[in-house]
């Protein structure tokens, strides 16, 4: 069908959707204290859908028509409105969905089915799945922390066996950005085969020695195997720092995930990575931490209800460094509750981790073997900022985070001894590419 039709088709949904709207655009605005109020009146119902689909906010129109249609599921003017809406908002499969219900409706006219017809077609041929999808992504975040480089919490570290001061910044913000790029390909009905590349840029305001551009490269394939479900993936990454050693990094490994009963999901992960770093004028010692990296971890999620899950989680690394003194083992544990509240996404996370070196480090203390010990709690909000301003945002496709973080760390060296916290605000933007 070619397009001409489908606009002609589309148009006849749009003179429904005005008709409707108009026999109600003399009242009042109707709040949504109201419709809780009054769930199943049609009337007050249709008008709340009309509003918010003036003002872009089709998220909210598809939800209150869509408990309409359950509410009087022989109403064929409500599926038409509905399928108005979900044309609209490029909602495909619903749309499908709605467009079969109206088809087995008697009350179906002549003309309200040959509309339909023609747009289920148009529909499906668009909704045909094509050998690569592709998306990109857009990002911005501003991060505010009170010690930015780990200062001790008495300002004093060991230096060769010297007590002297830690002198460096504490207070900095560091403005960052970046850019993804992703492709999937399906591979039959239950795999798929991924590739993404992205560039990120990130700059301090007071010590820009930590200034530094990232450049990554990830593959994965991902298959399910019964009620299991794999994937094994590969990342390569640089670090190219404005006034420090380049660093490069390589890691492989295989994730897996399983549910238990209707509520509980198990996790496991096995990654080996390779890190590299330039030995050059600036930083003469920074391939002493070149190392070989293994981590292993394990994960359970469990969900109470719609809104509220817990998530746990244990692992242990060991990283075997160039230089012995750089040695050391992490074990660690992880709790998070995550809350999908009707006004935001809430996330609250504490996390344990024990690091234990294996070699005296000169360079600081040549008596005592590291050990310390780091606490670490964290907020997460996501929130669409379709849900402030949805003129802007219609389909809530931009994002905003803000986040809070505090760490305590304990050692038995001085130089370790720290706390700090972070505050961070960023925002996002998800493109779908189409051929």
């Amino acid at each position: 069908m070619n397009k001409l039709k489908f606009l002609k088709s589309t148009s006849v949904l749009l003179f429904i959707l005005f008709s409707i709207s108009a026999t109600f655009a003399a009242e009042k605005n109707i709040t949504y204290m109201q419709i809780l109020q009054k769930p199943n009146d049609l009337e007050l119902n249709i008008k709340y859908a009309q509003q918010q689909g003036k003002i872009g906010n089709f998220k909210q129109t598809i939800s209150t028509l869509e408990r309409l249609n359950m509410v009087y599921p022989d109403n064929i003017e409500i599926k038409m409105y509905l399928l108005s809406v979900l044309v609209q908002a490029d909602s495909p499969d619903k749309a499908l969905t709605v467009i079969e219900e109206i088809k087995n409706n008697e009350d179906v006219t002549e003309e309200d089915l040959l509309t339909v017809e023609e747009i289920e077609k148009e529909l499906e041929d668009r909704a045909r799945p094509k050998l690569w999808s592709l998306s990109a992504g857009l990002n911005w975040g501003l991060s505010q922390s009170n010690n930015v480089n780990n200062v001790s919490k008495t300002r004093l570290q060991m230096d060769e066996n010297v007590l002297s001061g830690f002198n460096t910044p504490m207070h900095d913000r560091t403005y960052s950005a970046g850019f993804d790029l992703s492709a999937i390909r399906k591979i039959g009905e239950d795999s798929a085969f991924s590739l993404s590349a992205s560039v990120s840029d990130s700059r301090q305001v007071i010590e820009t020695s930590d200034d530094v551009e990232g450049y990554s490269l990830t593959t994965s394939y991902d298959t399910s195997i019964g009620n299991q479900g794999i994937s094994i993936f590969g990342m390569f990454s640089k670090s190219d720092y404005i006034d420090d050693a380049d660093s490069f990094s390589s890691m492989a490994g295989l994730s897996g995930f399983f549910p238990s009963g209707d509520r509980s999901t198990y996790s496991y992960s096995y990654t080996l990575s390779d890190s590299k770093a330039n030995h050059n004028t600036s930083d003469t010692t920074a391939n002493d931490s070149n190392s070989i990296g293994h981590s292993f971890t394990i994960g359970h999620d469990y969900a109470f209800n719609e809104i509220m899950s817990l998530s746990s989680g244990t692992g242990y690394s060991i990283s075997e460094n160039k230089l012995g003194a750089n040695d050391y083992e992490t074990y660690d544990i992880n709790f998070r509750v995550n809350l999908n509240l009707p006004y935001a996404y809430v996330s609250i996370g504490e996390a344990l981790s024990f690091n234990d070196y294996f070699e005296f480090d000169p360079s600081n203390n040549s008596s005592l073997v590291r050990s310390d010990v780091a606490n670490t709690f964290d907020i997460i909000v996501l929130k669409p900022l379709g849900d402030f301003l949805p003129f802007i945002d219609p389909n809530g496709l931009i994002d905003l985070s803000f986040s809070y973080d505090r760490s305590v760390s304990e050692a038995n060296i001085i130089n370790y001894d720290y706390e700090a916290e972070s505050f961070a605000f960023g925002i996002s933007r998800s493109f779908n590419l189409r051929r």
